[in-house]
């Protein structure tokens, strides 16, 4: 077992705001793996896919009455028949306990959650293994990690298993999408989301999507809600203001992992030119580990000059973050144009090689070249 203590830190922080941690993320993240690693001194361990889980929890007044340990874990436990009331009851009566609930999908997205626990809950969400981890992973070289993805199973792998992510695919629409919204077309569900990883970081249009794929404009949208609400997808939308010709409208849709967009798009094995859009995946996952709280959108102008990522961290600031595979190939026109618009704030450059950081001019303007480690809040 891998420890993972920025998870960890994350999980302890979370139960100091509220008694209940949603731990949320794509299925084979790690979730089961990081609540186990609570420890069985210290936490009561509810497997909520099994059937006896259901009688269990029956009575929950009797059921929590008999946890001896301080932290409760129901994993998987939309499984369970009511779990709001579970969950509820636990939370108001047994305010001693902390309680730790996992799932692929958004609370709010089973129809069992009669309740979404407003108030009484926080959410951390589980992305695949980021920058800081690699270490603690074997030292995993960057290549590999864009190669084979940061779900543990595949990053760990010898070699990367193509038949690892069709499993994937089927269980995760078998265990997650059929359960959760009802769909019943595998095959044209899958069609939908390997065309989306095929796209993965362009921008998204659903007329364009929809023809490509032959099904209506309804599906397309109804199955980009049920993969973004099961972070299989992350749906980037543009920023702008007072700027020009900006584009304000079209999002981009990124996979949620860069083994999964190097699989759909049949990069093996990967050449240069592919570092660089999958680094770009890479760090958008490092930005959702670290700024869980910060909307991330892209800017563009009519004339295609664009900035990867910016973060509006302040009121009237905005923080503009590139990624280069190598900084030696980064154009600021782009960068100059948007903080013609917008002057407050800060621009990073990142890079896998840029360690330790330094700051470098562009013109007027100062830009930070540096790592993902650089771009904590």
């Amino acid at each position: 077992m891998f420890g993972r203590p920025f998870w960890m830190n994350r999980l302890e922080e979370a139960w100091r705001q509220a008694p209940i941690v949603w731990l949320c993320g794509v299925r084979r993240c790690g979730k089961t793996t990081l609540a186990e690693s609570l420890g069985a001194d210290r936490a009561s361990y509810l497997n909520c896919d099994l059937p006896q889980s259901e009688e269990m929890v029956r009575d929950p007044l009797i059921f929590y009455r008999s946890c001896t340990k301080p932290v409760v874990v129901f994993d998987e436990v939309h499984q369970l028949s009511d779990p709001s009331r579970v969950l509820k009851i636990g939370a108001d009566t047994f305010p001693h306990l902390k309680i730790l609930a996992t799932g692929s999908s958004t609370l709010a997205a089973s129809k069992k959650f009669r309740d979404t626990l407003t108030g009484r809950k926080r959410v951390v969400h589980l992305v695949p293994v980021t920058w800081g981890e690699l270490p603690a992973f074997g030292n995993v070289p960057i290549q590999k990690r864009l190669f084979h993805g940061g779900l543990p199973p595949a990053l760990l792998a010898d070699s990367k298993p193509p038949a690892f992510y069709r499993e994937w695919m089927d269980s995760f629409f078998a265990r997650d999408i059929h359960r959760l919204f009802e769909f019943r077309d595998m095959n044209r569900f899958n069609a939908l989301f390997e065309y989306l990883l095929r796209q993965s970081g362009g921008q998204f249009e659903v007329t364009k999507t929809a023809t490509a794929v032959g099904v209506t404009r309804p599906t397309v949208e109804s199955h980009l809600r049920a993969l973004e609400t099961t972070h299989a997808v992350t749906i980037v939308r543009p920023f702008h203001g007072s700027g020009q010709n900006e584009i304000v409208k079209q999002p981009k849709v990124y996979g949620f992992d860069t083994g999964f967009v190097s699989h759909a798009r049949g990069w093996d094995p990967l050449r240069q030119e592919d570092l660089g859009p999958l680094w770009e995946h890479f760090v958008l996952e490092h930005l959702q580990a670290h700024f869980p709280d910060t909307t991330i959108r892209y800017w563009r102008d009519k004339a295609g000059r664009e900035v990867d990522f910016v973060l509006a961290r302040r009121r009237d600031e905005v923080d503009t973050i590139e990624c280069k595979w190598d900084p030696r190939s980064f154009d600021s026109t782009a960068l100059q144009v948007f903080r013609s618009y917008y002057p407050k704030g800060r621009n990073f450059l990142v890079s896998p090689s840029s360690a330790p950081g330094y700051l470098k001019a562009f013109g007027n303007l100062e830009v930070r070249v540096c790592t993902p480690s650089e771009l904590h809040p």
